[in-house]
């Protein structure tokens, strides 16, 4: 947009210098044929150079007067374009604005959910005994974030290792209130119907 903008304004300053150049030599043509007309000049050679020079002068307004025309199709070109790239520009501040007030909002729902299951998990966390609470807290910081995981068809879903055989009756034999670990992670053991166990 800024080097359109640029190019349109160069173009511009370039019709006005041209119009000007054309301008000059018209004024000049214009005042010769004055002289010429009123008869004050009668040298034979000074009529003939001034005719000549009248002819040079007509021939370079001629040149003159086509390159406005060429620096005037140019200047449309360039205000096309403008014209075309701050419609693009517009288009694309609406397609903005329509992005941040998706972002927005779905950030306020993550925030939303975010204070939900905040206040779930210290409803949750005030029932459980504080040294299993100490344990899984510094489980989860030693393992990323995750202190628990679910045994889920004789796999540990925290290191993704499945139990062997002896090591799964030996979970079993565990009484369901017992907190059990990983034997590879350590993290701690979430039994379920689909432990396979």
């Amino acid at each position: 947009m800024v080097a359109a903008e640029t190019q349109l304004g160069d173009t511009t300053r370039e019709q006005t210098k041209a119009e000007q150049d054309v301008e000059q030599v018209r004024t000049r043509a214009a005042r010769n044929q004055q002289r010429l007309d009123s008869g004050a000049i009668t040298s034979p050679k000074d009529l003939e150079n001034l005719q000549h020079e009248i002819g040079s002068l007509a021939k370079r307004q001629s040149d003159l007067e086509d390159v406005v025309l060429d620096v005037m199709e140019r200047i449309e070109a360039s205000q096309d374009r403008v014209t075309e790239l701050t419609a693009r520009l517009q288009h694309a501040s609406v397609v903005l604005e329509e992005a941040v007030a998706r972002r927005d909002a779905a950030f306020a729902e993550i925030d939303a959910e975010a204070a939900k299951v905040t206040r779930e998990r210290e409803t949750v966390a005030a029932v459980i005994p504080a040294d299993l609470l100490k344990l899984y807290t510094r489980l989860r910081e030693q393992q990323g974030g995750i202190g628990a995981a679910r045994l889920f068809q004789r796999r540990c879903e925290g290191c993704r290792v499945e139990f062997s055989t002896a090591d799964l009756n030996a979970v079993k034999a565990e009484p369901k209130d017992a907190v059990v670990r990983c034997e590879n992670c350590g993290r701690i053991l979430v039994r379920t119907a689909d432990s396979g166990i």
